[in-house]
């Protein structure tokens, strides 16, 4: 009794198929790899090296920068004002002092671009140091128009300085009153243009300038 008991066979019976087996596999020829089968409804295995992500450019937007923002606006220069006035009063005595020794020169003769020089030495001052301020403009423009006074004030003291034998020092701070009546004396219609050519020259190099 030491051997199991097997279940008889009857050997007139066939055997039954299993339906759950596996197929046999049909032997690969010479030369041929055996490739594995695939099941129904399962993905194909990936290539060797995994799935390449192929590189995305970035979105462009309507502005040509990624996504749909507008490039940022550049500021604008910044500046002293403050620095700015102080040069731009310097550069008004420094361009009177130039106004008023050509008048002297040539006997008062009135230069129209010797006036609209000298605002523009004016607001190119402003203008370099002040940076984008709408204020410095203005400011240019009256010191185009003093400029231009004291330029012709300069040139009728150094002609009396001449015609008197007396300094020129004691003319403008001791006797401004007698230089003041003088130049109204010699003031015209003509001068005017002389103003607003000092005032628009100013105005206009500060603007520029300041970017």
């Amino acid at each position: 009794m030491s051997q199991p008991w097997q279940q008889p066979q009857h050997p007139h019976e066939p055997q039954q198929p299993n339906p759950y087996g596996q197929q046999p596999q049909q032997p690969a020829g010479y030369g041929y790899p055996q490739h594995p089968q695939q099941q129904p409804g399962a993905y194909p295995p990936p290539p060797p090296g995994g799935y390449e992500q192929q590189p995305y450019p970035p979105h462009q937007g309507m502005y040509g920068a990624p996504g749909n923002f507008p490039p940022p606006t550049p500021a604008g220069r910044r500046g002293n004002p403050g620095l700015a006035v102080a040069a731009g009063v310097v550069a008004m005595l420094i361009g009177s002092a130039i106004y008023g020794a050509i008048l002297n020169a040539t006997d008062g003769a009135q230069i129209g671009y010797l006036a609209a020089a000298t605002g523009a030495l004016i607001g190119a001052a402003l203008g370099k140091l002040g940076g984008r301020n709408a204020a410095l403009p203005v400011v240019g423009a009256a010191l185009g128009l003093v400029g231009v006074y004291l330029g012709q004030v300069f040139g009728i003291a150094l002609g009396i300085s001449d015609a008197a034998h007396v300094s020129l020092t004691e003319v403008v701070f001791d006797h401004f009153d007698i230089l003041n009546r003088a130049w109204k004396e010699y003031l015209e219609f003509i001068d005017v243009a002389f103003y607003l050519l000092g005032a628009a020259g100013a105005y206009s190099t500060a603007k520029k300038l300041a970017g």
